[in-house]
Order: structure tokens, then C-alpha cells, then sequence
């Protein structure tokens, strides 16, 4: 693998052209930089090409595009490669269509079609660099396996699509992933359930877990449940097949994701942002358990094909953090990992990941413990910012115990630290943050801040040596990113109502000293006055904004919502 004048390894992941675009950097295999476009341009769920989120890598790595060695991009055209209607000879106007007919040309030579990874390379004045560009769920695979702590392990991916593959069935060793099996396109099972989001009045691709969280009321009697199993066909291969008749997700003329047959078989769609009634509540029920089935299925098949203990999983379904955290419980894997960023957001960190310890051979690996790999203020940037916005605010040295105090008395806080998370939940550093024993807390976020829908919840953030305690899981347990649901122990649910969903649960971080020490040590000075190891946690960001990442954004949300109290590291704005 090509070496820098630094003899350094850089190599530039970026996601582009799918939901949530981004950059990360990598110096000998370590993340030094990562964030969503999203965040620079405050364009919700951007698509573009990442140009500021790459300038921030560059900055943030003190280098230039001339000291990258390679770029990698976490979707691989060589799959889109098809045979030409034109014939090779004829006049092109352009010469562009060699793109495309040259490589059809030499794959009709080869003695197979399959395209692993596409390679290109970028001339520089003062240095060659290599354009990677990775086959999309190999991008997730390598997400999911190269940030866990195992040497080896299972892979399941799924999401709506990556190329022409909806899920990809995989082993991980040391520094190489192998490819046991894919589901094709047209059937995918991130589409059928973005189908019915589609059809429950949300935006698919975008608010899946909305109807996550409308789905956690029980229904033991449930009049939808064999509607939508007979919607879906296990295989005995581990696979899966839709009744494509129920769906328009796959024909691109058309405006809903759903057939007509749909309607005919559950009633009419939910207009969007019209009155949830209770059949939508039990429609969304009746997809989370058959989704749940059908993946059990694949992941029995998984283990029964590998017999490995250790599995990670990645792709858009799996920020689905009710299943996760019941797959140790459903299945025979032993240990489950979910990375911070399994959305497309993170195939940017997987390209690269792949190419450097795949392709690039390297097996020293870097287990991912937290993903503060944003942007960064100091306090004389957050004072420069309050200056010149005219803000009046006071420095506070013990700004921890200041701040349990205010969530304490009631308080709702803008709490903006240090490095900017990269995935789509706040982890302490860009959170709103709230007492979670108020019954009346829950409501009061959503109506004064976060205006969103009331049926969903809120996240309690734990000290992670007390989580055996509040929840029904091992005391060992680690949940560093939100990335799992467990169920809150029956006598603690009445403690901690603000952060209780409908059916018991919670979406729970666990918060580490070792990663997070200003947040931790809140947490702790909070505990000493309401004597209750948690706070109510969410997104530092309005209903269709993205999360804040600058002093600047955290200013301006502050002062168009209901917050009480901004802190910005050791700043206090108070209303």
C-alpha cells in the first residue's frame, strides 16, 4: 500500500449520492476525522457530494488531497456495468460512454462478471491517488466488523439497497470478510418496512423508526399479524421473497412505495400528519414482528452456516435498536456488536475500513469505543461566537454539578462539548438533556423543543456500572451508542417515567468515564442530588433540522425553542 512523505496511510471514506452523505479520514487505520455533510450545509438527510465534510477531514488531519493515498467510496459502479445497446465501433459523441463499454467489453472476456471493487486513479501534480470504490454492503461489512472487538465473527447486512444487493450474508477474520451469500433486488426487507412508513403517513428512507416507536403497543390479538407474514416467504437458504404485488417500491414511475393491493388488504394509508388512530398503531406493530421473524430467520441460518458465537450486524435496518437488543436473546450468537454509524452515513468509515485492512492487507485494527470524530470549539471560539451574537453569559468552572443542578431543578439544557458525534443520535456532546423522573418531562421536550410526534420516546443515559441496576440485562452490559433497547426492571419504571416507553423500555446509552468524562461526571453530580444515575437524553436540533454542530447552531436553536439553558463547554446562557 502506497506510503506519504509523513509515512503515514491516509485514506478519505466518503459516502455520497445516497441519504446522509459524509467523510471520515484514517491515518494507519485510526479514524482521525468524520462527520455528515448534513451538519456543515444544515440540509436535513443531504444527499450531495460531502465538500465540507471533507475540507473539515483535511483540516482536522492537517493535510492536504495531495497527501491521501487512497479514497474510498462505499458503492461500486463495476455492478452497474451492462451490456451496451450501441455497438462498440460506432461514433461517440462524447468518448464518455467508455466508462461503461470498455469494462463490458473486458468482462465479456472474463470468465466471470462479478466486480469485487473498481479501482481508478486520480493524477496530482505531486502524488497518484487511488480511487477505491467499494461494493455497498461489503462498505457495511466492513463497518460492522472492523470497528467490533472480534477477531472473528458473522455478518449480516441489511437495508433498502446498495447496488443490486437488499442484504448480504458474511464471515469476518482478522483482516479479510467473506462473502457467504446476497438477497437481489426486488426483494429487500428495508424497503418493505419503508413501504409501510410510506403507507402509515411518514417519510420513508427517513422516519423508519417512527414507526419503531409505534409499534411497541402490545397486541396479543393482533387482527394485521398473518396479513403481513403472508406478505413474506422464508427460504430455506436463509433468504427471503416478497409477495411483490403489494409494492411499487421497485418501479420508478411510480409515487408511493406501495400497490393498491395494499390499501385493498389494510385499509386506507394514513394521510401524513393526520391523527394516529389505533389500527395504524397495530399496523406498525403487526411489520416490527414480522421484520423481527424474518431476520431471526436469516440470522438462524447465519449461525447455523458458521456456528461462530460472535456476530455483527450493519445496514439501515439495523438502526432498528428494538431488535438489537433482543438478537443475544432470539437467536444462538452469544455477542452482538452495532456500530455507531450502521445508516449509509457510516459506509464512508466502512469503504475505508475495507480498504485498508481487505484490500490493503493491514491487520492492525482500531475497536471502535466512542465516534467523537466531529468538529471541535475551543472556549475562546464559543466566546467569540456569544460576542459577537450579543449573548449575555457567564463562565462557570464547575459547569458539571452547575448544569445537574439546573436538569434537577426542572430545566431543560442544551448541552454542547467537545467533539461532534458521528451517527444520527447525540451521545453527550450535542444532547438535550432533561430530568428523567418528571412524568410530565416527556411531554414538555416535545411540545417545547423538540416538536415532534408525543408516541415517541426519549433516551436515558446511564453511568455504565450502573445499568444492571435499571435495566434487564447483564451488569457487564455495554450500550455505547443507543444502538440497543432493553427492557427497564418493573420497580424502576415508576423512577424514571420521562424515560420509560409505552412498553417498559428503553433505548439506553452507557456512559464511560474512559470516553466521555465531562458527561460522565454529570451524570454523577446529578445522582448525588436526585439520587438516580440517569438523564434524559435526545438530539441537540429541531423537528427537520439536523443535529448542531457549531457554536453558531447551538445559538440560534437555543433562541427558536423552549430550552431553559444552553451550556456551551464552560459558558452558561440562561432565558
Amino acid at each position: 500500500m502506497p506510503k506519504t512523505k509523513s509515512k503515514k496511510t491516509r485514506i478519505l471514506g466518503i459516502c455520497s449520492d445516497v441519504f446522509i452523505t459524509s467523510a471520515v479520514l484514517l491515518e494507519d487505520g485510526k479514524v482521525i476525522a468524520g462527520a455528515p455533510e448534513e451538519r456543515f450545509n444544515r440540509q436535513k438527510l443531504y444527499r450531495g457530494f460531502p465538500m465540507q465534510a471533507v475540507k473539515y477531514c483535511l483540516k482536522e488531519a492537517r493535510c492536504s488531497l495531495e497527501d491521501i493515498d487512497i479514497v474510498a467510496l462505499g458503492w461500486n459502479p463495476g455492478l452497474h456495468i451492462k451490456p451496451s445497446s450501441m455497438r462498440f465501433g460506432q461514433v461517440l459523441r462524447w468518448r464518455g460512454e467508455h466508462f461503461h463499454t470498455v469494462p463490458h467489453a473486458l468482462l465479456s472476456l472474463a470468465k466471470t462478471t462479478k466486480v469485487d471493487y473498481v479501482e481508478q486513479s486520480l493524477k496530482q501534480l505531486k502524488n497518484d491517488i487511488k480511487i477505491v470504490y467499494v461494493t455497498h454492503h461489503n462498505s457495511h461489512a466492513a463497518n460492522a466488523f472492523f470497528l467490533s472487538p472480534f477477531k472473528e465473527s458473522a455478518i449480516l447486512t441489511i437495508d433498502g439497497r446498495g447496488e443490486e444487493d437488499t442484504a448480504g450474508f458474511f464471515v469476518g477474520k482478522g483482516n479479510k470478510i467473506e462473502e457467504l451469500k446476497l438477497v437481489k433486488l426486488p426483494h429487500s426487507l428495508g424497503l418493505f418496512y419503508g413501504a409501510f412508513t410510506d403507507f402509515l403517513g411518514f417519510a420513508p428512507h427517513s422516519d423508519e423508526w417512527k414507526v419503531m416507536a409505534l409499534a411497541a403497543r402490545d397486541f396479543p390479538q393482533n387482527k394485521y399479524y398473518e396479513k403481513m407474514k403472508n406478505l413474506v416467504s422464508l427460504n430455506r437458504d436463509g433468504t427471503f421473497e416478497l409477495d411483490l404485488s403489494y409494492f411499487h417500491y421497485y418501479l420508478n414511475d411510480r409515487q408511493a412505495l406501495y400497490a393498491p393491493k395494499m390499501v385493498k388488504l389494510f385499509g386506507p394509508p394514513r394521510i401524513a400528519d393526520s391523527a394516529i388512530t389505533e389500527r395504524h398503531y397495530e399496523i406498525a406493530n403487526a411489520l416490527q414482528r414480522v421484520s423481527e421473524e424474518t431476520v431471526i430467520h436469516m440470522l438462524n441460518w447465519l449461525h447455523k452456516k458458521t456456528s461462530m458465537e460472535n456476530l455483527v450486524v450493519n445496514g439501515g435496518f439495523f438502526m432498528n435498536s428494538v431488535f438489537n437488543g433482543k438478537i443475544a436473546n432470539v437467536t444462538k450468537f452469544k455477542n452482538v456488536f452495532v456500530s455507531s454509524c450502521p445508516d449509509d452515513s457510516g459506509t464512508s468509515l466502512g469503504a475505508a475500513l475495507y480498504a485498508y485492512h481487505h484490500i490493503g492487507g493491514q491487520k492492525k485494527r482500531e475497536e471502535q469505543a466512542h465516534n467523537y470524530y466531529g468538529p471541535q470549539f475551543s472556549n475562546g471560539e464559543i466566546k467569540e461566537a456569544l460576542d459577537k451574537y450579543k449573548v449575555n453569559y457567564k463562565y462557570i468552572g464547575d459547569i458539571e454539578k452547575y448544569t445537574a443542578r439546573l436538569i434537577a431543578a426542572g430545566k431543560i439544557v442544551g448541552w454542547f462539548q467537545g467533539r461532534m458525534e458521528f451517527g444520527q443520535r447525540a451521545l453527550g456532546n450535542r444532547s438535550i438533556l432533561a430530568d428523567p423522573r418528571d412524568p410530565l418531562m416527556k411531554d414538555k421536550v416535545n411540545k417545547a423543543v423538540k416538536y415532534r410526534e408525543t408516541f415517541r420516546p426519549f433516551a436515558p443515559s446511564i453511568l455504565e456500572e450502573r445499568v444492571a441496576e435499571y435495566f434487564e440485562c447483564d451488569k457487564s452490559a455495554r450500550v455505547p451508542f443507543m444502538e440497543k433497547v432493553f427492557l427497564i426492571r418493573s420497580q424502576k419504571r415508576q423512577i424514571i417515567p420521562a424515560v420509560t416507553h409505552i412498553d417498559g423500555s428503553g433505548r439506553l446509552q452507557t456512559v464511560s468515564k474512559q470516553t466521555n468524562s465531562r458527561f460522565y461526571k454529570l451524570i454523577s453530580e446529578f445522582e448525588q442530588i436526585a439520587k438516580v444515575p440517569i438523564v434524559l437524553n435526545t438530539s441537540f436540533n429541531l423537528k427537520g433540522e439536523a443535529i448542531v454542530c457549531s457554536p453558531t447552531d447551538a445559538i440560534r436553536t437555543f433562541y427558536s425553542c423552549g430550552l431553559d439553558a444552553l451550556v456551551l463547554s464552560n459558558y452558561l446562557v440562561a432565558k
